[in-house]
């Protein structure tokens, strides 16, 4: 409140500075997701925000089939981190053993293929899988094996959303990893810690920054994939984005794709709050 009559002025000079900013957050981030919310409440099937407010659009995904949308989605995003961090990790710990410093420079190198379209590189897939494709045509003309293409399975779509999200998780192990002083390894060794000792003792704890990151943000991005299942999978999953997708265009139906949309929010962020709970940010984070 003092700033408020300092010099005579309704605001500080700091928030003075920072109202353009704080404008720019509240019309192009809390504005869209306050009309989302605001639209869930909204009877189905409506197009403005002056009707009165219901739960019809959330008892309606609870006696629907959107439950097994919001499962495939869950189950797929966390066997797709489950994955990436088995793979990821000993490849970001070889490259910063290897070299150094410049690992996270050389990891750039794994984005370059974010660069181009996603539909692009899993159609991409498409061509190596298919009959008579890349991978079946050769076993045919060299060995005269036909095996079945596993194209259109959950095989393939899990497939596709590790090489698809692969660099998130590997960029930040990567400096995760690179973060952990050489030093602080040979002392361990000095004081006769074995290899897993060190492993477990050092490089793990200090390198957790990084793989805390990796697996948030690999977790988030794979609850929202819908590409991978779209042009791999066919229809033989159906995400909760999908049926999202599908509300807002063919069915012209917002406030049900609102509510889904608020209850996957809801869903993820409270998992992400669970899991950021059990860790101590502050240490993670090398504040102390």
């Amino acid at each position: 409140m003092a700033a408020l009559h300092e010099n005579g002025k309704i605001l500080s000079q700091g928030a003075c500075n920072a109202l353009p900013v704080m404008i720019f957050m509240a019309l192009g981030f809390a504005a869209p997701l306050l009309a989302v919310i605001a639209y869930s409440f909204m009877p189905p099937r409506s197009f403005g925000l002056t009707h009165t407010p219901t739960l019809a659009n959330y008892a309606d995904i609870f006696t629907s089939n959107s439950y097994i949308s919001f499962g495939w989605s869950m189950l797929f995003a966390a066997l797709t981190v489950c994955i990436l961090a088995v793979i990821c990790y000993p490849i970001a710990y070889g490259l910063a053993c290897l070299f150094g410093r410049w690992s996270p420079i050389l990891t750039l190198l794994f984005t370059i293929p974010l660069f181009v379209s996603e539909n692009v590189r899993l159609y991409g897939w498409i061509l190596f899988f298919i009959k008579n494709g890349v991978l079946l045509g050769t076993l045919k003309s060299w060995f005269g094996i036909e095996p079945e293409s596993i194209l259109f399975t959950p095989g393939v779509v899990l497939l596709g959303m590790v090489y698809v999200y692969l660099p998130f998780m590997l960029f930040p192990m990567t400096l995760g990893v690179s973060m952990v002083p050489n030093e602080t390894r040979e002392a361990a060794r000095d004081l006769g810690a074995s290899r897993f000792q060190v492993f477990r003792e050092v490089d793990l704890p200090l390198s957790m920054p990084g793989i805390m990151i990796g697996l948030l943000l690999t977790f988030v991005l794979a609850v929202g994939a819908i590409a991978e299942a779209k042009v791999l999978g066919g229809q033989t999953i159906i995400p909760i984005t999908h049926d999202i997708e599908i509300a807002f265009t063919y069915a012209q139906n917002w406030p049900l794709g609102a509510a889904l949309a608020v209850l996957l929010m809801l869903v993820v962020g409270t998992l992400v709050m669970l899991v950021l709970k059990r860790f101590d940010l502050d240490a993670i984070l090398g504040r102390r």
